[in-house]
C-alpha cells in the first residue's frame, strides 16, 4: 500500500544521521577553509535582432545557433534528420577548439567560425561551454584536461582571455552569447576531497591550489564585462548534490567562487543543471515522500536518502538557495534535456495501483521510476536513454530554457586506449562494470573517447526519445 507523507527525522538511523553530520562538517570545513585562504589572496541574409537587455531571459525571442558539424553527423543516422535542426552548445574543451581544428574527430571549426556561421544562419544566440580548467574532471579515474594543476595562468591568459578577445569583436556585438561555466568542477571540491570514500588525489590537489575557484571567478569576471554575454554557472544535478549536507556546502562554495578574482554575483546570469547528464525532469509515478509498507522511499537503494529524485524540483531549490545567498532574485536556470527522455518500451505508462502489494520499497521505486539507470551516479553513454524535451525558452517558472547543452550522439568516454586521442583519457566508468563496487554501469559498449561521434548511441537516443519524435 502506498501512503504519501514525509517521513519524520527518525527515519534515518542514529548512525546514519551522525555520519551525515560528520560528512557535512568535513566537506564544509575543507572547502570553505581552503577557499577562505584563496580569497585572502532566420534567413541567411537577414540582420540579427538587437540583443535584449541583460536582465532579461536571453532565450526569449532568440533564434539559437545550430552547429553545422553536429547537424551533419545527425543526418548520417537513420531518423536523425528529424532533430538535425535543433540547436546544441559548442564545447570549448581545449585550446585547439578556439583556434581550430579541434582535438576531436570531426571537429574542424574554430570559435570564430561558429560565430560567423551563426550570423550567416540569421541566428542571434550562441551557446558556449567553457570546459578546460587546470586538472579538469578531477573526480574521474584519469583527468580529462590538457592543463595541469598549477597552470591557472595559462587557463586565464591563453584560454579565457582568448575567448573574450574573440567574442568581443564588434562583428559579433549583436549575438547573445550564453556561456555555461565549467561543468563538473566546483562540486568535486566537496564531493571528492578530504576523507570522502571517493576522494581523489587530483581533486585534493586542485582544491589546495585554488585553480578551480580562481579559474571560475576569473572567467565570470572577464566574460561579465561584455554586455552581450550571459554567464550560467554549472550547479551539478540532483544525483550529485541532492543530499542536504552536500547541497549546502557546494552552493556556499559556488557563492565564494562567484565573488573572487574580480567576479561579482551580478556576473552570474543564472545556473545550469543536469549538464551532460541523464536525470529526468520529473518522476511522474512516485515521489520522494512516498511510504511503502511503512518504509519511506528515502530508504530505497535508488534514492539513498537524497532529498530529490528529479531535476525540476532540484533546479527550483538551487535557484531559491542562490537568491538567499545574495544572487539576483531573477536568476534563471538552464536544464540540459539532451538525453533525459527515457522513452521506449521500458518507460512506465501510468501511476501504480494504490492497492498493489509490493515486496519492498526497492521493488516499488524500481518498477515506477522513469530514469532507468542502475544508479543516478552513472553518467557514461547510458543504455536505454532517449532524447528529452526539445530546446525551448521559458518552459517553466524560473527556468530560462531547456537546452541541449551536451550534443546528443557525442560520446561521454571510452574504457579503451584509442589512437589519436588528442590528450583525452579512457575512463573505467565507461566500462561495463564499475571498478568501485563491480556494479553494472549501464554504459553502451563501443563509444569513442569524450567528444567523439557515437552513432550507435545517437540511434538509441532517437528510438527512446520522449516526447517521441
Amino acid at each position: 500500500m502506498i501512503t504519501r507523507s514525509a517521513p519524520d527525522a527518525g527515519a534515518a538511523s542514529p548512525a546514519r544521521r551522525a555520519w551525515c553530520r560528520r560528512r557535512a562538517l568535513v566537506a564544509v570545513a575543507s572547502a570553505c577553509a581552503t577557499v577562505a585562504g584563496l580569497l585572502a589572496t532566420g534567413p541567411a541574409n537577414a540582420a540579427p535582432p538587437v540583443p535584449t537587455a541583460r536582465g532579461d531571459n536571453p532565450y526569449e525571442g532568440a533564434t539559437v545557433y545550430v552547429n553545422p558539424e553536429w547537424s551533419a553527423n545527425a543526418v548520417t543516422v537513420p531518423g536523425g534528420a528529424a532533430v538535425a535542426d535543433q540547436p546544441t552548445a559548442i564545447w570549448l574543451d581545449s585550446l585547439a577548439t578556439l583556434h581550430g581544428p579541434g582535438a576531436h574527430t570531426g571537429r574542424t571549426m574554430k570559435l570564430a567560425d561558429h560565430l560567423d556561421a551563426a550570423r550567416a544562419q540569421g541566428a542571434d544566440l550562441v551557446q558556449l561551454v567553457l570546459n578546460n580548467l587546470p586538472g579538469r574532471s578531477c573526480a574521474r579515474e584519469a583527468g580529462q584536461g590538457e592543463l595541469a594543476p598549477g597552470e591557472l595562468d595559462r587557463y586565464q591568459r591563453e584560454y579565457v582571455d582568448t575567448i573574450v578577445d574573440i567574442i568581443s569583436d564588434p562583428a559579433y556585438a549583436e549575438l547573445r552569447i550564453v556561456t555555461v561555466i565549467e561543468p563538473d568542477s566546483l562540486p568535486n571540491l566537496v564531493l571528492h576531497t578530504g576523507d570522502r570514500h571517493d576522494a581523489t588525489w587530483l581533486c585534493q590537489q586542485v582544491l589546495e591550489s585554488g585553480d578551480y575557484v580562481r579559474g571560475v571567478g576569473y572567467a565570470l569576471a572577464q566574460l561579465g564585462e561584455l554586455p552581450n554575454v550571459y554567464n550560467y554557472l554549472d550547479a551539478g544535478h540532483h544525483g550529485r548534490i541532492g543530499w542536504d549536507e552536500d547541497f549546502m556546502a557546494v552552493t556556499d562554495l559556488m557563492w565564494r567562487a562567484a565573488n573572487t578574482e574580480g567576479a561579482r554575483s551580478a556576473d552570474v546570469h543564472g545556473f545550469a543543471v543536469n549538464v551532460a547528464n541523464y536525470s529526468v525532469l520529473r518522476e511522474e509515478y512516485f515521489t520522494v515522500d512516498d511510504v511503502i509498507n511503512d518504509q519511506p522511499v528515502l530508504q530505497s537503494r535508488w534514492v539513498d536518502w537524497n532529498s530529490y529524485v528529479d531535476e525540476l524540483p532540484f533546479a527550483e531549490a538551487v535557484r531559491k538557495r542562490f537568491v538567499r545567498l545574495g544572487f539576483d532574485w531573477d536568476v534563471g536556470m538552464l536544464i540540459d534535456t539532451s538525453r533525459n527522455g527515457w522513452g521506449g518500451p521500458e518507460r512506465p505508462t501510468g501511476p501504480p495501483d494504490p492497492d498493489e502489494q509490493w515486496s519492498g520499497v526497492d521493488d516499488y521505486v524500481d518498477s515506477n521510476r522513469i530514469d532507468r539507470r542502475n544508479s543516478a551516479a552513472h553518467w557514461c553513454n547510458q543504455t536505454g536513454a532517449g532524447l528529452g524535451e526539445r530546446p525551448a525558452a521559458s518552459p517553466e517558472p524560473g527556468v530560462d530554457a531547456y537546452a541541449w547543452i551536451k550534443p546528443p550522439g557525442e560520446s561521454d568516454g571510452s574504457p579503451e586506449e584509442l589512437p589519436d586521442a588528442g590528450g583525452r583519457q579512457p575512463d573505467a566508468m565507461c566500462d561495463l562494470y564499475d571498478d568501485w563496487d563491480f556494479e553494472e554501469t549501464g554504459a553502451l559498449p563501443g563509444g569513442g573517447l569524450f567528444g567523439d561521434w557515437f552513432p550507435e548511441h545517437f540511434e538509441q537516443l532517437l528510438a527512446n526519445a520522449h516526447p517521441p519524435l
